[in-house]
């Protein structure tokens, strides 16, 4: 069962998990991938709510983002994250889709979504879908030195896509 949410009532909620670790989920040819993110902007641009995510070009969830423009934001719930999230975040922060299925090896469990492909996953209950309405890769020489230093010494840029966010809801039991 899915509770609708207005998205920003859990707006602290979501911003306090964000560094700690939260799901983006997308899903290309039946191929679910969820990858950890600690990065992400949640606010309001062309009149609707978005969020905002970054996704180096490197990574296996940019080329599923790259085919459909969906995606899920899947945020644990709780003060303190349970041993089952910080273990499939864990593994969806270290290990790569293209030759895991990290949905498995973490053993989470899918929920269809109502306004997208991509699922949500029950042990990340607060779910904001999310169709990409905007993106463009960063511009590296433009980032400020001090973090351009500190993350982009590879080159590898990131791809930062604005999501409407189509439904929130929090998955109950």
């Amino acid at each position: 069962m899915k509770k609708e949410i207005n998205v920003f009532d859990y707006a602290g909620e979501i911003l306090k998990a964000l560094p700690q670790g939260i799901l983006l989920v997308s899903e290309a040819e039946d191929n679910v991938n969820a990858m950890t993110i600690g990065w992400g902007h949640l606010g309001i641009e062309f009149g609707v709510p978005i969020f905002a995510i970054c996704v180096r070009e490197s990574r296996f969830t940019y080329e599923l983002l790259e085919r459909t423009g969906e995606f899920t934001i899947c945020v644990p719930r709780g003060e303190k994250f349970s041993d089952q999230v910080r273990k499939a975040l864990g593994i969806c922060g270290s290990k790569s889709g293209r030759d895991t299925d990290k949905i498995a090896q973490a053993k989470m469990t899918l929920v269809d979504s109502d306004e997208v492909r991509s699922p949500a996953i029950k042990e990340f209950p607060l779910t904001l879908e999310c169709r990409v309405v905007y993106s463009e890769v960063q511009d590296v020489k433009k980032i400020a030195s001090q973090f351009a230093k500190k993350f982009y010494q590879t080159g590898d840029a990131h791809k930062i896509y604005f999501g409407e966010i189509l439904k929130s809801y929090i998955i109950e039991d």
